[in-house]
């Protein structure tokens, strides 16, 4: 969770940042990349977790 978290305030700090700086618009779109990335890689968690049975 603490990755997940810290991934999501990368990718809004290098947005602000790629909104912001004139001639770093690229910087928006990583930050936009690595949101989409951490959203995928918490669904592939949350899904794969599912399946574990309790012991």
């Amino acid at each position: 969770m603490a990755l997940f978290l810290f991934l999501l305030l990368v990718a809004v700090i290098l947005g602000f940042i790629g909104v912001l700086a004139e001639g770093l618009l690229y910087l928006l779109f990583i930050g936009i990349l690595v949101a989409i990335a951490d959203v995928l890689y918490v669904g592939m968690r949350i899904r794969r977790s599912g399946r574990r049975p309790v012991r």
